[in-house]
Formats: C-alpha cells, structure tokens, sequence
C-alpha cells in the first residue's frame, strides 16, 4: 500500500511541477476562518492542526478577549492551560470558543457535535451566507456543479436557460462573483459564467447572498466563495468513478403547438458521461511543505436532433482532461506560502447530419463543428503573522478563458434557417430538407485574460479589529466573430403576407408570400479593462456582546478603446457598509444581526468590444423565390439554398455602431450601476445540533447602464445615436452641427424629457426612470450532522418588481449584457412590475441519515411558484417606429400597449389596449426531487464507496420559459405568445464509486 501511495504521489508531484513550468505564477487572496472568544485575561490560546503542524499562539487581552484569524480552512486542536478541545474552522466564519468565567480550563457555553466544536451561529458575522462542505456534499444528491450548490441556498433559482445562469435575491445571471482559493474567475466580458473544478478538488464552498464584507465587490448579485483541497502530512491518494448512462435517463418530452405543428422535438435526445478522477496528497517535506493534486479525464457524448421538425440530428463528443494542484509551504511558523494551478480547458467536437424524426434514419453528415472553451489559472498567496496582532497578505494572479468555435465549413457555407412560427407548415410540406450546408453558429475566435494582484491587512487593536486592503483587475478581451460563408449572412426564411411592415420600414409587395432576411454582423478587436478598488473596515466589540461593522470599499472602472485610451472611466465609487451582531445572551447561542450596504457593478468588456470597436449589424430583406438543388462541398451530402428574389426596401442598418468619434458613444458623465441593500435577522441555537434563523432582506436598483436610442436631442432631430448612458438621467454627448446644432460642443439632453422623438407625431419624451426592488422574507431551520442524521429546510417569500431585470433582458431571451433591449425604445421599459426572476415562493429541503455503520441516504427537494408572463406588443399609441422587431421575436423590447382595433390603418386611427407585466398569469409551480443511496466499507486502511443519485426523481417537465411575444404585427396575435421554449431537464441519475487510502 506504501509503494501504492508513493507512486500516485510521484505521478502528482511530476504534474505540479509542470504546471509550473507552463504557467504563470498567480497570487490571490486565501479563503480562511478565524477562531475566537474570551478567557482569563493573559490566557495563552494556542491552535494546532495535527495535520500540517501548523499552529498560532494568542494570549487573551485585559479584556479577557481573544482572537485566532485568517486560519487554513479545516480541523484544530484548540489548548488553554493544559486542557485541549477539538475545534472546526469553516471557510469565511469565525468559531467562538469562550472559555468558563474566565478560567481556560473550562468551556463556557459552546456548539459542540459529537466532540467538535463547530460554529453553529456566527455572532462575528453581519452577512447572510450558506457553508457546505464536501463531507456533506457527499451525503446529498446535489449536481456536480458550483451552481448547484449555490441553488442549495435560500433566495438562488435557476435563470433563463436560455442563456443559463444563477439569480440571487431576484437579481439577473449577470450580476454575480465567483472566487476559488480568492481569485476572481468571473467572467468579465459578459458576466454569466466563471471558471470551474471539479467537485473532487474542493473542500468547501460558501455561498454569499447579501451583507457581505467590503473585501467583496464588483457584484449587486450574490458570491460562491470556494475553497480547496491541500495536503497534509499523511500520505493519501483515490480514485473516483463518476458514471451517467444515458440508459439511465429519461426521455424528454415533445411539445406541440396548438394546431399540431412541432414546437420542441427532444423526446430522441440522449447522453452519456463518464469521469476517473485520480488524486493524491502528501508531504514534501513534513510539517513544511504539502501537495495535493488531481488528474480528472472526462469522456461524453450526446446526441441531439435540431430543427423543430428534427430534421437534423447533432452527434457530440468530448474526451477532455482536467488538472489541478495545491501546494502549501509553511515558510516558517509565521509565514505561509499557498500555490494554486488549475486547467478546466475543453472542447468538443459535434457533427451533423440529416435526419428522419420519425423513422430514425441518420443520413448523410452535412457538417462539423469544433468549439474550445476554458482555460489555465493560477494563484499564489503569501501570508504573514506579525505578533498577536498584526497578519498580511499579498497576492497576483490569472485566470484565462476562451471560446473557439470552428468549422470546415466556415469558407464555403452561409448559415441558413427558417422560423417555424411563420413557415413551419410550409417547410414540413416540402418534406423538410436539409437547408444549406453549414453546420451552424457563428465563427468566434475569443480569448479572455484577467490579471490580479491585492493586498489585505488584518490588525487587532483592542475592541477594534481592522482590515484594509486594495486590489487592482487588469482584464483584457481579444476576440472577433461573424457569420460564415462567402457573403457572411445569417440566411432566414419567414412567411408573411402581402402589405405586412418589414423592420426597415418596407412593405411586402403583393404576391409574396415569404422573404428572406439576411443578417450580417461582424465585430472585433483587443480590448482592456481595468478595476482597482480600496477597502477599509472596523470591527468594533462595542461590548463583550455587540460587534459593529464599519466599512467602506471605494472602487474605480477604466474601459479602455483598442488603442489603450479610456472608453469609460468611472472613479471614486464609495460603497459604505454597516453592519451589527448583538450576541443577545453572551453565550453564542443566538444573534440579532442586521447589515446597511451599497454594491456596485463593473461594466463588461462586451461594451468595449461593441462600442469601441465597431459593429456591423444589418438586415437586408429579400423575396424568396424558391430553392435551389446544391452539393454540400465538404461532405458530398444534397441540399437546398434559397433563392433570392428582389430586394424589398433598403438595408436596415440602424443597428450598427460606428466608432467615429466616441464623444458621441459614452455619458461624459456616465455613472456605474449600484444597488443598495438593507438586511435584519435572527438566528439562535435551540439546542447543540439544532438552530433556525428569520431574515428579511430589501434591495433597491434605481439606476441602469446600457445603450440607449437617440433620435433628439436640444439640437433638434438627429439620425438615430446608441450611447452608453444612464437612462432616465441627463446624458452629456457631442454635439455636432450634422445633428443640427449651431456649433460643435457638449451638449446635455434630460433623458427624462427628451431624447426620442415619436415617429409620425413629432412628439418627443424621455424614458422612464430604472427601477427594481427586491423585498423576501427567509425562515430556516438546521440540524447538524452527528454521525446519523442531518437536515436543513427553508422557505422563502419574495417579490422582485420593477421596470428593467438589470443588464440582461430574459423576457426576450437577449443576453448581451450592457446592451440589451430595456432602453431601445421608451415602450420597452413603460411598465412597473414583476419581473422574470420574481418567485414568489420557494421551499427548499435537504436531509441525510445513516441507517447503518455502511448504509446511508440523503434527499432533497427544491420547490417554487412560477415566473410571471407578460405580453410584449410591437408599436404604442401615436408613433410609427416599432417597439419591437414585426420579424423575429427575439429583437426589440416591446410594449406593454397591445392593438385591438384600426390596427392595419393609419396610426392615428390605431385602438390599443394596456396590459401591465404579469397580466397573463404565471408559469406552473417547479418541482425537483433528487434522492440518493450510499454503500461504504474499509478495505484494509483504504475506505470505498459507492453512491446512487436519481435527480428529478418526479420526473418533473414543466415549462420554465414561455414566448413573450404576443403580436408580429399591430394587432396580429402571435400563435406562438405564452407556448414554451425551455422546460425542466428529464430524470437522470448517476453513480460515483470512490476508493481513498
């Protein structure tokens, strides 16, 4: 077994040390705890972990108080005139440990499980925050998934899965931050994914949801704060097996329109899964200097048919490897050396072939894709113990990702498509063929690289404890994309009837019966962003009982153009924080807490990209006059193009973004996106193992930052402007004498009053003030496992409302962060009320329990009501310039004013009917029930295990996205308006088989 040991642990020393070799070395901010309490004044306090040897010596104040910080995540052995207790260090949480009336022998009142003391209230902390850890993520069916286990957390639901994501406290996907070891692996170019590992490499995670300390910005959302495995002085290595056949999975349903038409065709769809996991641990050097490393190789397939007539069917396939390592180098006993490398780079490749829904026939192969995501990442963190008093940490680091997508397809084939609400029944009677001979999607070449450093001081100054730091994020994105092909056009076939309005203002001539829409959209560049922040915070023990939390973080944002010079620059954003913890009986049993803050947001580097940059966005129509027969030239496979007959009307390019001069593309006085939040609760031990808690929690967004549509300004009327700018508040801008002012200057135009001029009438107006607000309640009760049973339930009322989600639009599905359809038009944002993220309730609970020493199961279930539905129109009263695109529904905003009489005539004569957000009802309540068994046994000194996980044991598919669009044209009801998009993913479950020694 030695010489078993000893080899795994060579093969992961070999794979550090290439990781070293091939990176660049990283610093950030470690992910500690802290213990503290109080004892007889000169008391000395000394915490120890067997484990690593590392160990700190306090000794208690005049005051008799006594604090350990800024601890290794794990388990201690805490020692006060000669008596020793165990004691648990959770990640981001202070343990109390008060020793009996002043005397170190004896415990006072503590929260121990078992023989442990654990930290079951935390009368230190102001914030509202979930702890997890991998011992109990292994007795719970929980996806192996960082957003799974934020969804564990009360106030986190699931948003749009059409572009995926989590929300907190009813913020967008968009708002959020992630850290690993405290290094920021965000994404910052959009905001709705970050870097991950796999769930084998972490130790535990937090799970921030509001109230957080100063050293967290950059977020009005939530935090997944994680931390990962290290080494010891022990010798240990597994192997862990993760399988999920797709026999072992359900089959989706398929879902229809009302007159028969195929809407979602996915009940054929399939995957498999399987992961071998292989780590090892140890010492270098003992008691100096630990490893901990892991090799993951990850093979899947799917298989999946596209088109709404399945008509194509996509084989994917990815066999991709993981690597991570930890090093932990004890410099001496007061000075600590953290490193961390990790790789979750990927990719996979899919092909695509025709297909034959209802026979299953797989035809001739029409195309493949390759798309490469992911990256390498790195962080090295120094910390100092200076005295009792006084601890620093240092740290630089980097966190890379890309998106590739290819093709061999990419030089010789335009994308082609239909839309099935307008010419589905007419495609299906053509028998469905196979439509151009590119695979699909855009070609992308994207790479992302964010580059860290801060500091952070801790320093104990009797009643008071200080923390300052700064951090500084240099973030830069070089990317380009657009569409394949010779003519680089997105090819769309709609059906339509003579005398319809087209986006660009054109009729449909008489005899035509379907267009085709061709898109061309071409953008790129190297762009920079950089975020440097300051924090100062006091912890003030007021009394032995209250702690006040004094803070302020003061943040600034530069956007850079592709030539270096400032784009956006945002300075001195103060976000003050205040927060208290009365520890009502003085014994850590129960807190009464409350936390005041602001929280500002980072603008994307999409904006950059978009705006600094250029883009190149128009739609040119055309009537379709038939097909033509062609030969796919990479596979030899038959298919059809369409034919194009006369153009109709001129190309609409009142999309495009010139870079010209971005005087005109920015707010001179442009001002960040912030949220300010108010939190009070309670929480309380009912007795060792028990504990419930009551919290309420109120946010308020009352400003926006995005692109916003001009059209008038002082000056007078003006060719239509896209500026950055704080819609509802005065925009500064250029003025030139081509918009019609006297002379070339600034000028200002009160959003509020002015800047859209109504087509038709002339009548100008302003947009509506931003707003969202936030207001829950959460009731929770916990019980802590013991070595039998554990169990956690909480219920959530809220209501999320307002007049824009935040800085992506999931009524329409638009993700573009920054720039989506909220102000592109004053109708867009018209209405108060609820919003796509709003649940009303939420029920959430979670459960194991132990029946033998080798037999175990665990459950859970995640409940809430559905989602509001609201009807987007596409005009409103007395204007001719669309709220909304009369094509695709995905374009344009929409209005809340639909048209029920005159609506083919003259806009003077239109009769329109107002309908508020959520008139249309809600979605169905969601039900997910997971349910897991798990076997174990010791083999010799190696312990195995293996767990059975059903997810969505109930089968559940209700739908959780609807179409929004309710006309195409004034007064046409879309057939499509409150029918599904996304619905809940099928049952599937999964074994994990693990062998430690």
């Amino acid at each position: 077994m030695r010489k078993i040991r000893r080899s795994t642990l060579a093969v992961m020393v070999s794979a550090c040390l290439l990781s070293m070799s091939v990176m660049e070395p990283a610093l950030a901010q470690s992910a500690t705890g802290a213990i503290a309490g109080r004892a007889a004044s000169g008391t000395e306090v000394t915490i120890s972990n067997p484990a690593t040897g590392f160990s700190r010596t306090v000794t208690a104040g005049a005051d008799g108080t006594y604090r350990l910080s800024q601890l290794p995540v794990g388990d201690y052995q805490l020692e006060a005139s000669g008596r020793k207790f165990d004691v648990s260090v959770s990640l981001g949480g202070t343990t109390t440990v008060n020793l009996a009336g002043g005397t170190a022998g004896a415990l006072d009142s503590v929260q121990v499980i078992g023989t442990r003391i654990v930290n079951r209230v935390d009368v230190r902390s102001t914030e509202s925050a979930t702890n997890i850890t991998r011992d109990e993520l292994a007795r719970l069916p929980v996806d192996q998934s960082m957003g799974a286990v934020a969804l564990l957390a009360p106030g986190v639901i699931g948003g749009n899965s059409s572009f995926g994501g989590i929300s907190f406290g009813g913020s967008s996907v968009a708002e959020n931050s992630v850290f690993i070891n405290g290094l920021n692996v965000t994404d910052f170019y959009r905001r709705q994914s970050f870097s991950t590992a796999p769930f084998a490499f972490f130790k535990e995670f937090q799970v921030k949801t509001g109230g957080y300390s100063v050293e967290f910005g950059r977020s009005t959302g939530g935090v997944i704060n994680a931390v990962t495995r290290s080494g010891s002085n022990e010798f240990h290595g597994g192997v862990e097996l993760t399988i999920e056949p797709e026999q072992w999975k359900s089959s989706a349903d398929d879902h229809y329109y009302a007159d028969g038409t195929p809407n979602t065709l996915s009940s054929q769809d399939s995957s498999r899964f399987l992961k071998t996991n292989v780590w090892g641990s140890g010492p270098i050097i003992r008691d100096r200097l630990f490893i901990f490393a892991m090799y993951e190789d990850r093979d899947s397939t799917s298989r999946y048919t596209t088109g709404s007539f399945g008509n194509s069917l996509n084989k994917g396939s990815s066999d991709n490897g993981f690597w991570g390592t930890k090093l932990d180098w004890k410099l001496t006993d007061n000075h600590l050396l953290e490193f961390l490398a990790f790789s979750d780079e990927g990719d996979i490749t899919t092909k695509t072939y025709g297909y034959d829904f209802a026979s299953k026939e797989v035809k001739t192969m029409t195309g493949q894709r390759t798309v490469e995501s992911g990256g390498k990442n790195a962080s090295l963190t120094y910390t100092g113990y200076f005295g009792d008093n006084f601890v620093a940490k240092a740290m630089y680091g980097v966190n890379r990702s890309q998106s590739l997508s290819r093709s061999p397809a990419d030089a010789a084939c335009d994308l082609v498509g239909i839309n099935t609400a307008t010419y589905g029944t007419q495609y299906n009677n053509m028998g469905r063929p196979t439509l151009g001979c590119h695979p699909g999607g855009s070609v992308v070449d994207h790479e992302d690289e964010r580059k860290v450093a801060r500091l952070d001081f801790e320093w104990t100054l009797g009643d008071h404890l200080l923390r300052f730091g700064m951090d500084r994020e240099v973030m830069t994105t070089d990317r380009t994309s657009r569409y394949p092909g010779p003519t680089g056009m997105l090819y769309t076939i709609y059906g339509t009837t003579p005398g319809a309005t087209l986006d660009n203002g054109a009729t449909v001539p008489a005899g035509v019966n379907a267009f085709v829409m061709g898109r061309r959209r071409i953008d790129g560049g190297v762009f920079e962003t950089t975020a440097n922040a300051w924090y100062i915070e006091d912890n003030w023990s007021i009394t032995p009982n209250l702690l006040l939390n004094l803070g302020v973080r003061v943040d600034s944002f530069n956007n850079k153009t592709a030539a270096g010079t400032s784009f956006i620059k945002i300075d001195n954003l103060v976000s003050p924080r205040l927060g208290f913890s009365w520890d009502i009986k003085g014994d850590g049993a129960s807190k009464l807490f409350g936390n005041l803050g602001r929280y500002y947001l980072p603008v994307t580097n999409n904006i950059n990209y978009t705006f600094a940059g250029g883009l190149t966005d128009e739609r040119t129509f055309y009537a379709l006059n038939g097909f033509s027969n062609e030969t796919n030239p990479i596979t030899g496979a038959a298919y059809m193009m369409p034919i194009l007959g006369n153009q109709i009307g001129p190309v609409d390019d009142q999309f495009n973004v010139s870079v010209g001069d971005l005087r005109k593309s920015v707010d001179r006085d442009l001002e960040a996106v912030y949220q300010d939040e108010a939190i009070l609760g309670y929480q309380s031990m009912i007795n060792q193992a028990w504990s419930w808690g009551v919290n309420a929690t109120y946010r308020r967004m009352k400003n926006a930052l995005d692109d916003v549509r001009i059209n008038h300004t002082p000056c007078g009327p003006t060719s239509t402007l896209w500026p950055i700018a704080n819609p509802g508040r005065p925009l500064t801008i250029w003025g030139t004498t081509s918009m019609g002012c006297a002379q070339d200057g600034w000028i200002t135009i009160d959003t509020s009053q002015d800047g859209y001029r109504k087509g038709g009438s002339g009548q100008v107006i302003g947009y509506y003030e931003p707003k969202r607000t936030y207001k829950s309640v959460e009731f929770q009760i916990d019980r802590a496992w013991d070595g039998k049973w554990a169990f956690n339930a909480s219920y959530l009322w809220s209501k999320s409302d307002g007049n824009h989600e935040g800085p992506v639009n999931s009524d329409t599905n638009y993700g573009d962060t920054g720039m989506v359809q909220h102000w592109d038009h004053p109708a867009n944002n018209e209405r108060y009320g609820p919003l796509f993220n709003d649940r009303r309730h939420q029920i959430k609970l979670r459960g194991s329990y132990a029946i033998t020493d080798h037999w175990s199961i665990g459950g859970s279930l995640r409940a809430a009501s559905g989602g509001p539905i609201t009807a987007f129109g596409v005009t409103w009263p007395n204007d001719t310039t669309a709220a909304a695109s009369f094509v695709s529904t995905g374009s344009g905003g929409g209005s809340g004013w639909l048209c029920v009489a005159n609506c083919a005539g003259p806009y003077t004569g239109r009769v329109y009917e107002y309908t508020p957000r959520g008139a249309f009802g809600r979605m169905p309540w969601t039900y997910d029930v997971g349910a897991n068994i798990s076997w174990s046994t010791k083999i010799g000194n190696s312990d195995f295990k293996a767990r059975f996980s059903v997810f969505n044991l109930l089968n559940s598919q209700e739908v959780i996205n609807v179409s929004a669009r309710y006309e195409g044209q004034p007064g046409v009801k879309r057939s499509t308006f409150g029918t599904g998009t996304r619905w809940q993913s099928p049952r599937y479950a999964q074994m994990v088989l693990s062998w430690n020694f």
